[in-house]
Order: C-alpha cells, then sequence, then structure tokens
C-alpha cells in the first residue's frame, strides 16, 4: 500500500498555535550553550534558524534551576543571561517563518554531585540509585546517589517550573512542552520502580501523578493551556525507569492532561525490551488535544499514522540533527543526510550547523 505523504504538508491547529505542517522538530540534547553561564549562544542561534521550516521546532531540554541540571553545557532558562540567550534563538527562528517551544526540564536524579549547587546529591523522589550515567567534561560516568526530596521541598521544585515557564515567556517562545519522559524527574515520581514515597506523592496512581499535574498548573499560571503541552515515554526505559503496570498509569496522565486542556501531548513511543505491552491508542482516545507521535519514524511511516488518524502530528530527532531542511526533503522525497553520532554531544559547527541543505 503506497501512503499519500501530502498529509506531512497539511496546515494544523493545535491548541492556539496554526502550524503550517506536521513536521515537529524534537528535542534534542546537544551540549553546546556556553561553559560558565549555560546560556544559548551565535552558534545555537544559527542552528534553530536552519530549522525553521518544521511546523514546530521543540528545543533541547532546558533545566529550569541549577538543581535540574544533570549534563555539561546543557542551557538553562532561570537567569537574565540564559533568557536574553533564548530571545536571540526565537527572534531568528520568527524572522525566518518559524515557530518555537521551549522544554522544561529538571533531571532529577540522573545527574552528578559535581554539577550540583554546593556539590550537594542530585534529589529524587526516593533515595535509589539508577544504573544509568551521565556525561561529564571527561566523558560519560555513573551518576551520583540522590537523596529523596522533603515533603516540604516539593512545592519549591514546583515554583521553579512556574519561575522557568514565565521565563520562556519573556524570551519569546510561542509555548512550552514540560519534560514528563524518558526518567527524568517528573517520570521518576510517575513510575513505581523509581518512587518509594510513602507520603501523598507515593503509592497510588493518583498519589505518583500529582507532582506533574502540579508542575503543570504552575506552568499554566502563566502559560494559557492552548500553548502548553508534556512529553511522555509510558514504557520507554531510559535512564533506569520502568513501571509494573503502565497501561493505567498512563491513561490517568492522559485524562488529567486532557482536563487541563492542554494542547498537545507528546508521546515516546519507544519500548523497553521485553517490556509490557501498551496501547497507544488508548491515550489518544483520552485526551482531547493534539497527539504528537515520536519514535523512529519514518516519512511513509508518519503519513500512514496521521492518515489512519493514529496521530496529528510526528517529531523527528535524529533526521532533524543530520536534515536542517527535512519539510523539503520530505516533500522532494529527496535522499536524506546520515547523522554523525560522534558529534551529537559537544563540540563545535562540524556535524550541528555545517549539513548541507537541497542544492
Amino acid at each position: 500500500m503506497t501512503t499519500d505523504a501530502s498529509v506531512l504538508f497539511s496546515p494544523f491547529r493545535m491548541g492556539s498555535l496554526d502550524l503550517p505542517n506536521r513536521i515537529v522538530m524534537a528535542p534534542l540534547t546537544r551540549n553546546r550553550a556556553t561553559p560558565e553561564a549555560l546560556a544559548p549562544r551565535a552558534l545555537n542561534v544559527e542552528y534553530y534558524r536552519q530549522r525553521a521550516s518544521a511546523g514546530l521546532i521543540i528545543t533541547e531540554a532546558t533545566q529550569i534551576s541549577q538543581q535540574g541540571q544533570g549534563y555539561i553545557l546543557t542551557p538553562g532558562i532561570y537567569t537574565d543571561e540564559q533568557v536574553a540567550g533564548w530571545r536571540h534563538v526565537t527572534d531568528a527562528v520568527h524572522e525566518a517563518g518559524g515557530r518555537i517551544a521551549l522544554q522544561l526540564w529538571h533531571v532529577g536524579r540522573i545527574s552528578h554531585v559535581s554539577l550540583q549547587p554546593g556539590g550537594a546529591a542530585p534529589v529524587a523522589p526516593s533515595a535509589i540509585q539508577a544504573k544509568t550515567k551521565t556525561y561529564l567534561a571527561h566523558g560519560f560516568d555513573d551518576v551520583s546517589m540522590p537523596r529523596a526530596l522533603e515533603l516540604d521541598e516539593i512545592a519549591g521544585v514546583v515554583r521553579d517550573y512556574a519561575t522557568a515557564a514565565a521565563n520562556a515567556k519573556r524570551a519569546g517562545f510561542d509555548a512550552v512542552e514540560i519534560h514528563g519522559a524518558n526518567g527524568y524527574l517528573i517520570d521518576q515520581f510517575l513510575r513505581d520502580n523509581s518512587n518509594h514515597r510513602t507520603d501523598a506523592y507515593g503509592g497510588s496512581i493518583e498519589n505518583r501523578a500529582r507532582f506533574a499535574i502540579e508542575v503543570v498548573k504552575a506552568v499554566l499560571e502563566s502559560w494559557e493551556p492552548g500553548r502548553v503541552g508534556i512529553r511522555i515515554s509510558p514504557v520507554g526505559a531510559s535512564n533506569d525507569i520502568s513501571d509494573s503496570n503502565p497501561q493505567p498509569l498512563f491513561d490517568y496522565v492522559a485524562e488529567q492532561m486532557s482536563a487541563l486542556k492542554l494542547a498537545f501531548l507528546h508521546v515516546n513511543e519507544g519500548a523497553a525490551p521485553n517490556g509490557p505491552a501498551f496501547d497507544f491508542g488508548s491515550l489518544r482516545r483520552r485526551f482531547s488535544g493534539a497527539y504528537m507521535a515520536n519514535y523512529d519514524y519514518t516519512r511513509e511511516r508518519a503519513a500512514e499514522a496521521i492518515g489512519a488518524g493514529r496521530a496529528d502530528l510526528v517529531a523527528f530527532g535524529k533526521l532533524f540533527i543530520a536534515n536542517p531542511d527535512l519539510v523539503a526533503r520530505f516533500k522532494a522525497n529527496a535522499a536524506l543526510n546520515e547523522p554523525d553520532q560522534k558529534t551529537f554531544y559537544g563540540g563545535d559547527e562540524r556535524g550541528y550547523t555545517d549539513y548541507p541543505a537541497l542544492a
């Protein structure tokens, strides 16, 4: 069966945003912020400007506080210098006709004491060390043992999200995406292998989802819901994360996000090997906003998913790394550049802004 790819280039109303096509640039950590300020610089401005033909750009994950940082050279959104750096990015994308959302991030336990304020332990729902690594100045290293957040500390972390969201608005973004996926802090609260709390934030599905809902409500203090989305990864195993029964958990999350009238649900559909079966269509049915699919999609698979009504939008990661003009290449059904994995994390313009566009 041949799939008509023209659906990828049809406009779409996502919440309060009009998107020119259904092709989204997924968030991609590239570790190229300024070393001291952790702010975007001219190289980052050019990188995002090159990719402005996407229906929507979602930025690399951006920490809401120093405590939220888990890797070297990732940008923040908690200082005036960082806000100013991001303003240069949003101005360039808008001048090129694009739309851009900031991804709000707290890594939780996926960090190292060398990155934390005062060399403190990273924070998490529970004091359980993840069996994974982070990226530091000397290369990849084991993440540090975290400490459990005290009950009276949680509201402060929620306020950090609120402040970061307000800063994103000051920086000129069109929308924000809350990072609730891939084993970072929100995901750590949601899943039962990383959340062993016995208070109001642990145990039942409703309790484990409480932190995510509070974060969303804090973001909605400065953003209308039609410009806010959340990313989840129900059966992904990134960063040593898992859950014993993900279907009812994420069905509940989808229902709660729908009740809050969020613009989009961005779903990483990747699954752990030998992990539980999962019905992604159940999330689609429970969420009234736009369903954004992500995970190893090709041009053909994306067109088929949208054409069949399984998704409204599809986010592409590695293909956007290597193809700044991915939309034009998809439209022409042209050959694609291959991404160079050696240049994904850190470095200069090589493997970042020097991939060729179509002649």
